[in-house]
């Protein structure tokens, strides 16, 4: 029988290395297996006459309860992994069986707490008999897991080997090294140390070398100075550069214009992130399904390896129905219709109808494939009648150019045609333009998508003439920026940090002419809603005419500051963030007469797979009204 109160101490009274003896794992499983050995010799093999031991437990209850007293930084990892959780509940558990894996437990705790770093811990172990009705008996487990080892050295080397490159290899190594996650003084655990390996490799394999590997790895742990020492060698292998785009899959659309469309850097060292770039750009065309990217390591020239991209093609035409809801506008309803590949020329047409509170629009964009030189023909045609102010408007623009994408920087010229018949009381006359424009556009975020530091800027640049009801010369600027700014990180419990920031937002437009020229309504300036000055309805600012009505102006100036921060919610992190903001925004015919309306408000962000969905509650300031304000998806 087990006594009414039995102890196992085990203390460490000569911290030692903890490399050369055999490691926990090792004790932990010969117990754990001489345990169930000796368990089913019990139940299988008696001997001849002996009485069975009596069980500690029956089908109905546990066999004994399980207490773990030690600090909080490793009783979470005790209760939920120590192998005696396993035997709790055994309905058939003898007492010889319970003893055996008392004494294999001090093994399995060790193990446990050295993947955390402790490697001279105090352990003591009790068992007593417990009260009805809780189960029979009680086993405490008393951990002081003493000092955590720290990391006091790395050494992080690469395999010598080939390199066509000089000078690569070192860089590689120096961005390892300063990435590395695990630093001296840095605490040892065994899920950081695997993780910072991991990662080191990841450092090699997004660039130039993606068949890396872990060629040896090593931590030596001295018990008694809780001092830990690293050295890891990668094997990068040979370095890579893109070569020809090969397209799989493609029946309908030609290979080439896929090759053009991609945009892969042919000849350039690899870049993880510039091939998900060009299978996003094959993705988002239009042209394709469903798109994949992968680099032939296979190559015998990993100098000019090829990509392979398997692709599964769009229908030639296709027809979509959609229907939505805006703060803006109201809701709205859409028929789009496109056609990959118009008969006559190749080109990409784009028609669709869209109906909702405020406009009412019918337009046709046809695009060309890009040329070898990135450059694409366009054009495109819109019918609207939109509310402008106090007035609906009349309208049709019709332009045509090239544009050109590249990693950050978006290029575009074109003539446009403007021609606009205001409606309503006092309406101002009909007008119609035409013009030069220039834009170009670079993205420097993070994340186009979701972009949480970075900058980017807009200009366009527009001369022209106006054509009725008298000839005006005109020019037009406009200039866009956006940027984030970090604000201290945000850290969780369970160890997730992201960085709170500030986005700030400024948009300035002019419009030069003579007071006395007419220039249509689509190039002037209003401003208010989601994206722009919230607190006030689509398009609610703007100049004011000579009968005092709502109306597009010459001059506009917005600017946004955002405060933005995760949200943790029981200790965990989320994918919420909350926010503060200020916006201002004022348009006039004049530069003197800019008076902004402020508004100001706070709300939510959930990071959705397609960008942020946005809630906002805003309060106009000058129209002294509470909005709210909802938006998915980032834009810039």
């Amino acid at each position: 029988m087990i006594s009414s109160s039995s102890v196992f101490t085990s203390r460490v009274h000569a911290p030692c290395k903890a490399q050369p003896h055999p490691t926990p794992t090792l004790w932990s499983a010969l117990l754990l297996c001489g345990a169930l050995v000796l368990q089913g010799c019990s139940v299988l093999s008696p001997r001849p006459g002996a009485e069975p031991a009596a069980a500690v437990t029956t089908e109905d209850q546990p066999a004994f309860s399980l207490e773990v007293k030690a600090p909080d930084s490793v009783r979470d990892t005790l209760e939920r992994h120590l192998e005696l959780q396993r035997f709790r509940l055994l309905p058939d558990l003898q007492n010889e069986e319970l003893r055996r894996l008392l004494h294999a437990a001090d093994a399995n705790a060790r193990e446990l707490l050295g993947t955390l770093g402790y490697f001279a811990p105090t352990i003591a172990i009790e068992l007593r008999e417990a009260a009805a009705p809780q189960p029979p008996y009680a086993v405490t487990i008393t951990v002081e897991p003493g000092p955590q080892t720290r990391v006091t050295q790395a050494d992080i080397r690469l395999t010598e080997g080939a390199e066509t490159e000089p000078g690569a290899r070192v860089r590689q190594l120096q961005r390892v090294e300063s990435n590395w996650a695990l630093p001296a003084g840095s605490p040892f655990t065994q899920g950081a140390w695997s993780g910072a390996k991991s990662s080191g490799l990841r450092q090699l394999q997004v660039r130039s070398y993606p068949t890396a590997s872990i060629a040896s790895s090593r931590a030596e742990v001295d018990a008694d100075t809780h001092e830990a020492k690293l050295a890891v060698t990668y094997d990068p292998g040979p370095p890579y550069r893109f070569g020809p785009l090969q397209v799989r899959g493609s029946q309908r659309y030609d290979p080439d214009g896929a090759r053009r469309l991609a945009r892969l850097p042919t000849g350039s060292v690899y870049d993880e992130a510039e091939m998900l770039d060009a299978q996003q750009r094959l993705a988002s065309s239009g042209y394709y399904d469903a798109v994949f990217l992968t680099l032939d390591t296979e190559s015998p020239n990993p100098q000019a390896a090829p990509v392979i991209a398997q692709v599964r093609e769009a229908k030639l035409q296709k027809l979509v129905f959609g229907a939505g809801l805006s703060t803006d506008s109201g809701p709205r309803l859409s028929v789009d219709h496109s056609h990959n590949q118009w008969p006559t020329h190749g080109w990409r047409a784009v028609n669709k109808l869209s109906l909702d509170k405020k406009a009412q629009q019918l337009g046709t964009g046809w695009t060309a494939l890009p040329n070898d030189n990135g450059w694409r023909w366009f054009t495109s045609a819109l019918a609207q009648r939109q509310q402008t102010g106090d007035y609906d408007v009349n309208s049709v623009e019709v332009l045509g150019g090239r544009s050109k994408s590249t990693k950050n920087i978006d290029r575009t010229y074109f003539l446009r045609y403007d021609a606009t018949r205001p409606q309503g009381l006092n309406a101002p006359a009909d007008s119609a333009a035409l013009s030069a424009n220039y834009g170009w556009t670079g993205r420097y975020f993070n994340s186009n998508t979701a972009p949480t530091r970075g900058w980017g800027i807009a200009v366009e640049l527009g001369a022209g003439m106006t054509l009725r009801p008298e000839r005006n010369p005109f020019t037009r600027t406009l200039v866009r920026w956006q940027s984030f700014f970090p604000a201290g990180r945000v850290e969780a419990d369970d160890g997730v940090a992201r960085t709170a920031r500030i986005s700030v937002r400024t948009e300035v437009g002019a419009v030069l002419a003579r007071d006395s020229a007419e220039i249509p309504v689509t190039q002037l300036f209003l401003t208010g809603g989601d994206t722009t000055v919230r607190g006030y309805s689509y398009r609610s600012i703007g100049a004011r005419t000579q009968n005092n009505q709502l109306y597009g102006g010459r001059y506009m100036g917005v600017a946004s500051v955002e405060w933005q921060r995760p949200i943790t919610y029981r200790g965990n992190m989320t994918d919420w963030e909350n926010t503060l903001f200020v916006d201002a925004g004022a348009v006039a015919d004049r530069a003197g007469d800019l008076d902004p309306r402020v508004g100001v408000g706070t709300g939510v962000r959930w990071r959705s797979p397609v960008g942020p969905l946005q809630a906002d509650l805003a309060w106009g300031v000058q129209s002294k009204q509470l909005r709210l304000h909802l938006r998915l998806g980032f834009t810039f």
